[in-house]
């Protein structure tokens, strides 16, 4: 009785086909090949990657890991970069600009020299929140070795058109 059971088993279990995709998988072939593009052409900012299933926002910045006293600092400062990014991204922002000239006149017995210093000061404002952004990978940039290089991940939702930043 049990060697049917068993060869019931064996003939039974091919026939019901089983379908599964693998989440981390799919993540490390995306971090594997966003991190070759990076070392091909550094990039940093937003950018809205697809493949043949998902769509991706990610967030890619690097950092000079010397500023900084520890991981924990170097990651926290990460990733609230990574949010500040997509959030303006996402939500926009505000820029001023206000420019200061100062000029001063030095005089000497004959001669007379003016100096102009000219300063710009530029003030971004933006805000939004953003939930779900993630650590993809994180890795010492092949041009610096003082720079690490964070990206974050975000996945995109397929009922939203999302057409709008393939453009970008």
């Amino acid at each position: 009785m049990l060697m049917r059971r068993w060869l019931l088993f064996i003939f039974i279990l091919p026939v019901f086909p089983c379908f599964s995709q693998d989440y981390s998988n799919e993540k490390t072939s995306l971090a594997n090949f966003l991190k070759r593009m990076h070392n091909q052409t550094a990039f940093e900012g937003v950018k809205v990657v697809e493949d043949y299933d998902n769509t991706y926002l990610i967030s890619a910045l690097s950092l000079d890991k010397s500023k900084y006293k520890s991981d924990n600092i170097l990651n926290r400062v990460a990733q609230v970069k990574a949010r500040q990014q997509v959030s303006v991204f996402l939500n926009g922002s505000t820029i001023s600009s206000d420019l200061i000239i100062r000029t001063t006149e030095t005089k000497k017995r004959a001669d007379s020299e003016i100096i102009i210093e000219t300063t710009e000061i530029l003030k971004e404002h933006s805000v939004g929140f953003v939930n779900e952004i993630e650590l993809l990978i994180n890795f010492i940039a092949n041009t610096d070795n003082n720079k690490v290089v964070y990206i974050f991940i975000k996945r995109l939702d397929k009922d939203n058109n999302h057409s709008k930043y393939n453009n970008l």
